[in-house]
């Protein structure tokens, strides 16, 4: 099940927000946030097993482990080789289940590649969020050992962490210590529900209307041979899949905020208005900030961060970037992909570092586009020979005409909204003006939204394509 779907816009989320909201307790009564947690883990359990059911036993095991693991990390504080083995035992465990179902095919086959031999081996079906709720898992107990939170000594709230359907299969990753408390007690009322809802919306509206009406171009262009297209029409493509994957992720990572707010909870910024970037490392405090700050805190500042020598420092950010790549996806062009942003930011960095600084912003920001794209063709393609190919389509290196029929159709047909959705994505209409008056703003404002949300029912009802580009991670 996924968020821009009938059966959880019409069905799922209604009744969960029914039996979420009934008046069973006193509203500031502890009672009450023990059942809406019994509501929120029940439900969101139902929502990870409607697509796998046998992959939720995965979850509870993951769940109760490390529930186990948290609680003796805090009871052998004062014997640190206890303490260090219980923390190596659970991240052990986290590693071990994610690279069972998401990499060991990728293990097998380039084992044989190595070697020549072909391997047989039948892939697992990819759990449902299993990157983000096990990096979730590993932040909870490193900072249980580190002494950042307290373990958690009731499974509800734990269990409830872990499973939360709203930020389960896209983030952002949300790490214990930002939802502790809420997790007790949380600010539950009518003016955070409203704006829960809006978030929403606005996120549904990116998936819906933006995301799936400009993918299916990249998606038409890929299903015939890239490597006789035109120059243009990759380009074209590329484009499009940039705005694709923006509004796909950044609309999911919006309803996830809006369904959290729903529920009272207050979830982290995963998006910065990325596109408005002037360098990679601008770029990358924008994309996915929850995963960045993620592989800062977890990986990139163990290893010493930037507090080491130069070729330490170099070697700490290949590493983190080649993770970075892996944690995307099972494939080597995730792992060029991720050594690809690498390399460009100790570029950045040492070498090129002066002349970023003197170069004009406009084209500054036109460079960081380009290169963004380009991290795009490896991302999308399905190997690294087809995203070569696609690249060598965008330079025509084959040979290829720079404009042709096909390039002039998909331009003429889709040049306003990859107008219209590049504005938005630069944060054009980010400031829209309003009157003085607070009710003509407020009708305004509920009467877009319901235009939107109606928009996107009838775009789902007589649409069939509604792909989720991170659904697979």
């Amino acid at each position: 099940m996924v968020f821009s779907s009938a059966a959880f816009l019409f069905v799922f989320l209604p009744i969960v927000i029914g039996l979420y909201y009934l008046p069973i307790f006193r509203k500031n009564d502890r009672k009450n946030f023990r059942y809406k947690n019994l509501i929120l883990c029940l439900s969101s359990l139902l929502f990870y097993a409607w697509g796998e059911p046998v992959y939720i036993l995965l979850m509870l095991l993951s769940i109760v482990f490390n529930y186990f693991v948290g609680i003796d990390i805090e009871e052998n504080v004062l014997d640190e080789k206890k303490k260090k083995t219980a923390l190596l035992l659970g991240v052990g465990f986290n590693i071990f289940a994610l690279g069972f179902f998401k990499y060991s095919g990728f293990i097998v086959s380039s084992f044989g590649g190595l070697f020549g031999a072909e391997l047989e081996y039948s892939p697992l079906p990819l759990p449902i969020g299993i990157s983000f709720y096990t990096f979730q898992i590993m932040s909870y107990i490193i900072d249980v050992y580190y002494g950042t939170v307290k373990a958690q000594r009731k499974l509800l709230p734990f269990m409830t962490y872990i499973s939360m359907f709203p930020q389960l299969i896209a983030g952002p990753i949300v790490q214990y210590s930002d939802i502790e408390e809420q997790l007790q007690e949380r600010k539950v009322n009518v003016e955070k529900f409203a704006a829960g809802v809006i978030f929403f919306i606005r996120g549904l509206g990116k998936k819906v209307l933006f995301a799936n009406t400009i993918g299916s171009v990249y998606t038409e262009i890929t299903s015939g041979d890239i490597g006789k297209a035109s120059v243009v029409t990759a380009w074209f493509g590329i484009i499009c899949y940039t705005l694709q994957i923006y509004f796909d992720f950044s609309g999911y990572s919006d309803m996830a905020v809006g369904l959290g707010k729903m529920f009272g909870f207050n979830f982290c910024k995963n998006f910065d208005l990325p596109y408005i970037a002037t360098s990679i490392t601008d770029f990358w405090r924008r994309w996915h900030i929850s995963l960045s700050s993620w592989f800062r805190d977890y990986v990139y500042i163990p290893l010493g961060g930037n507090r080491v020598s130069r070729g330490r420092h170099i070697l700490n950010i290949l590493i983190v970037w080649s993770l970075t790549g892996l944690w995307h996806g099972a494939a080597w062009n995730f792992v060029a992909w991720g050594a690809f942003y690498g390399i460009l930011l100790i570029l950045e960095k040492y070498f090129f570092k002066n002349i970023i600084e003197k170069t004009p912003m406009f084209l500054r920001h036109v460079i960081t586009l380009v290169v963004v794209m380009l991290g795009w063709v490896l991302f999308s393609s399905n190997t690294l020979t087809d995203a070569l190919t696609y690249m060598g389509s965008m330079f025509g290196t084959a040979g290829n005409v720079f404009f042709d029929s096909t390039a002039k159709y998909l331009v003429s047909t889709h040049i306003f909204p990859v107008v219209f959705m590049s504005l938005s994505a630069f944060g054009a209409f980010s400031n829209l003006p309003r009157t003085k008056n607070f009710k003509v703003n407020v009708i305004v404002l509920c009467a877009g939204y319901i235009i939107i949300f109606c928009l996107c029912v009838i775009y789902l009802i007589s649409e069939t394509y509604n792909p989720f580009l991170y659904f697979r991670f």
